[in-house]
């Protein structure tokens, strides 16, 4: 028979997927003996039968929690709806992994007009009691009973108003009594009927509430972001109510061992004295750094931060701890492993070896390599002139520009027309998931390091600054003023989520340092990974920069981008439009030391390694002018040569003549399908003179650096193939052209010859193309495009996007690498050609080679590297390490 509710004291750390992480800490906390509130668990089985049962719990579900309250009301020795000494509980949610904000909770349950007069007799506080009163009113009428939560604060605003209050504190228990009234009024007028009296009730109806927000908005936008399987479901844990609203010897904070930011290694966080938890989250009180708890309540301070030490110590990683102070009582109610920046998360992970308390596997295994973007994007340049307007606190470091938008789906339209957003808010809610997402940042004007805001922005990797005091927001109006300036909706500033300035403008910025804590982990990955990682380069600047960031080498170097500079734009011109062989030898002639040039510069960055050189890929017509600016120009010509006559119309009739001409040429060599059409190797056997022109280019590089005594490494990639003979007959130019140059300078030259898999075809039939190749690469971009019968631009402008959303598909595959479709064409590649060449050296140069499950996959069968862009170089790097931590085989 399935157990539904687990006591706090019956668990551990290891049952995270059954009681959620957050439900599996308090029951490894009080193991452990430290002071966390008494309290059972719904585990993730109870979730998933709640969906199953239509949404609402099951009977005997339902028997064992009112067992459970049973059982804590004797531990407590409290009653739950009691008029003596009553037992009130919170009811929050807590998945396996960590989802900050994104799920609801319920706080003071099991208030109602008895209980409320009951504990404000056993506190002797009936302002604390209305307070809390309040506040359960109006978290329920949030969570359970879906009435918006401004509705709420009108109530509240225009009380405060009324007794000229700026602020909760100020209010009396008179003055709760009067917001309660107004509460009531409004369930009752949103609901149809009277606020809930029965804690009973109360607690099933806010159980069925968290559970269902598994499926909020926010939760599932957040799963995807992060990757977070839908079907894990959330744990609900219902604990008795601990109150750090009490008065001035109590208060509530958040805090982390290690700063989430930085890496520092001290304690880092915030509270707030005579206040409950949501106070500090949610922004409504900017609170005080944690040190000043030291001053406030030195004993707690103390006993806290051994606290801290403990549970570090225990966990062996940051834990982001929140906390609640009762009557000078300290009480724990969740720790979890912190979310950190990508600096912090490296910082900690190299400390924590340092100090014994990991080794250096788990701490490559603690960096996610997706965090590395982090810190290889650009932070404001120290010398640039700026104009600040304010500061706030530094809750994510990073820097970025953008219009200013009030509303998060303003922000998500805006981006999704390829605005660059900073949203801009008092403070933001999980609501607001969606507009963070689009965010290049978030800045805020109340709320601390530890809000919302500031926590998801952290674990995003957006820059954020909060608690802008000087910021004041009109959303109505769509402005806010920053001392004497105005900014309206769509105005562009600044954020430095490292120092919190806020700044007029858009901002120059640099690119950012590598530490050593970062150097370090990285070479421990190195240790560890199997798969070679080489970069995407075209050019000696991103060849140079790729090796910088530990490239071994490039994996693909496409020869198209060399031909799209302004200056030798005409001279391709000049050889597509060429009428006769001598005239396009002229004009090959003329692009090769151009070529020449440009590989001798590749090369010689990349001494020593590896240069995987594509030969020509595209079609012709894309390097010749658009087909419809030239019909458009064509018809502007035809019309003025009716209005002019001497000299001017000549001009315009020669002019009429070129462009006719050109047209002629473009629609002559237009294709309906260019993707899958006169294109690579087709290219290159219908037109061999230009194949030729590229190889000599490549092997006269490679000669004149041999002579400088360097060691060039060019590899040449013939593009496109799908059948043997292709291949074959590229192979013998190419190898003719390097004899060729060999007997011309005296060197011997290395000429290793081999292809690109991206069609089907060539994948089916690896074993005959391994006959003539002396490597694979995995185009999987085109792989991707010519198994799934998608146009890239057109499936993601068109329908990926809702394919994703509705679970058609897992990922964007252009994105993630299709591991049963594309996949096994790999596979199938991989084994074939081995099978006929045990040599054969496999790798991809898709877009995939820097994401980090690709390359998991590419870990699994065997391949030799991946390529991506320079900046995904330390990613990558990461990211085969892991690959190889959970690789059975090592």
């Amino acid at each position: 028979m399935t157990q539904w509710v687990h006591p706090f004291a019956t668990g551990t750390a290891a049952d995270r997927y059954l009681l959620g992480g957050k439900g599996a800490n308090l029951a490894e906390m009080t193991k452990a003996g430290l002071p966390v509130p008494p309290g059972f668990t719904l585990g993730t089985t109870a979730c998933h039968a709640f969906y199953d049962s239509g949404e609402t719990l099951p009977e005997t579900m339902w028997t064992e929690v009112q067992s459970a309250v049973q059982a804590l009301e004797q531990e407590t020795e409290k009653s739950f709806g009691g008029a003596v000494n009553p037992l009130l509980v919170s009811v929050r949610s807590g998945a396996p992994i960590s989802m900050p904000g994104m799920m609801d909770t319920v706080l003071n349950l099991g208030l109602n007009d008895t209980t409320v007069r009951a504990l404000a007799a056993q506190t002797g506080n009936d302002r604390f009691a209305f307070d809390c009163y309040r506040r359960f009113i109006q978290m329920f009428g949030d969570v359970v009973q879906s009435i918006p939560h401004y509705q709420f604060e009108h109530i509240l605003d225009d009380v405060k108003s009324d007794v000229g209050a700026k602020d909760d504190q100020a209010l009396t228990a008179e003055d709760w009594q009067r917001v309660i009234a107004g509460y009531r009024k409004l369930v009752e007028r949103e609901t149809g009927k009277a606020f809930p009296q029965d804690p009973y009730d109360q607690l099933r109806l806010a159980i069925e509430a968290v559970f269902r927000s598994w499926n909020n908005q926010r939760a599932i936008i957040y799963r995807r972001v992060h990757k977070i399987a839908d079907d894990l479901g959330t744990a609900v844990n219902v604990q008795s109510m601990v109150f750090g609203n009490m008065g001035d010897n109590s208060g509530t904070g958040v805090a982390f061992t290690r700063n989430p930011s930085t890496g520092e290694p001290s304690v880092f966080g915030e509270y707030l004295t005579n206040a409950q938890g949501e106070d500090v989250v949610a922004g409504i009180r900017t609170p005080k750094p944690i040190a000043e708890l030291a001053h406030d309540m030195p004993e707690i301070y103390t006993q806290f931060l051994q606290v801290c030490e403990q549970l570090e110590a225990h966990y062996r990683d940051v834990q982001d701890i929140e906390f609640t102070v009762e009557e000078g009582k300290l009480f724990l109610l969740q720790t979890r492993n912190a979310k950190r920046t990508a600096a912090a998360a490296v910082k900690i992970a190299v400390a924590l070896v340092e100090e014994g308390k990991i080794d250096k596997a788990t701490a490559v295994s603690r960096v996610d390599p997706d965090q590395l973007d982090q810190l290889l994007h650009p932070g404001i340049d120290p010398n640039a002139p700026v104009d600040e307007l304010a500061r706030g606190l530094p809750a994510s470091p990073g820097a970025a520009s953008g219009r200013i938008t009030f509303d998060a789906d303003e922000a998500e339209q805006w981006s999704k027309q390829g605005e660059a957003v900073l949203l801009v808010r008092t403070e933001t809610t999980p609501e607001d998931i969606h507009g963070i997402l689009a965010a290049q940042g978030i800045l805020t004007s109340r709320g601390g390091m530890t809000s919302h805001a500031a926590v998801v922005a952290r674990g995003m990797g957006k820059p954020c600054v909060c608690g802008c005091d000087a910021l004041t927001i009109n959303t109505r109006d769509g402005y806010a003023r920053i001392g004497d300036r105005t900014l309206r909706k769509g105005d562009v500033i600044s954020i430095d989520g490292a120092t919190g300035r806020v700044l007029l403008g858009e901002v120059v910025r640099v690119q950012a340092e590598l530490s050593a804590d970062f150097q370090a982990l990285l070479s421990w990955a190195d240790e560890i990974r199997q798969l070679g990682v080489r970069a995407n380069a075209d050019n000696p600047e991103d060849a140079t920069r790729a090796r910088g960031f530990g490239a071994e080498g490039i994996g693909l170097c496409r020869t198209e981008h060399m031909f799209m500079a302004a200056e030798r734009v005409p001279v391709v011109q000049a050889m597509i439009l060429a009428s006769t062989p001598t005239e396009r030898g002229q004009a090959l002639a003329a692009l090769l030391p151009m070529q020449q040039d440009d590989f001798y510069g590749i090369l010689k960055a990349m001494d020593g390694l590896p240069v995987t050189i594509r030969l020509l890929d595209p079609p012709l017509h894309e390097f010749l002018p658009n087909l419809e600016q030239l019909v458009t120009r064509q018809a502007v010509l035809q019309t003025r040569l009716q209005y002019e006559n001497g000299a001017a119309r000549t001009l315009i009739e020669q002019e009429l003549a070129d462009v006719s001409n050109l047209l002629g040429k473009v629609r002559q060599l237009h294709e309906l399908n260019p993707m899958l059409g006169h294109r690579g190797c087709r290219l290159g056997i219908t037109f061999p003179e230009v194949y030729e022109m590229q190889a000599r280019a490549i092997f006269q590089a490679t000669a004149d650096l041999q002579k400088e005594g360097l060691n060039p490494q060019p590899e040449v990639m013939i593009p496109l193939v799908g059948v043997r003979e292709e291949l074959r007959r590229m192979k013998e130019l190419v190898e003719t052209t390097a004899r060729s140059v060999e007997a011309e300078t005296g060197q011997t030259l290395p000429c290793v010859i081999g292809t690109m898999i991206e069609v089907p075809r060539a994948a089916l039939t690896a074993d005959e193309i391994a006959e003539e190749a002396e490597f694979f690469s995995f185009g999987t971009n085109d792989l991707t495009q010519t198994t799934f019968g998608y146009s890239r631009d057109d499936a993601e402008g068109k329908f990926l996007h809702h394919y994703t959303t509705e679970k058609i598909l897992p990922e964007n595959p252009f994105a993630v690498l299709d591991a049963t479709g594309v996949g096994q064409l790999i596979q199938i590649a991989t084994q074939k050609g081995r099978s006929v060449r045990n040599d054969l050296k496999l790798g991809i140069c898709g877009e995939h080679g820097g994401e980090k499950q690709s390359i998991h996959f590419c870990q699994v069968q065997g391949l030799n590297y991946v390529s991506c862009s320079p900046f995904r170089v330390p990613l990558a790097r990461l990211a085969a390490a892991h690959a190889a931590l959970v690789d059975p085989r090592t």
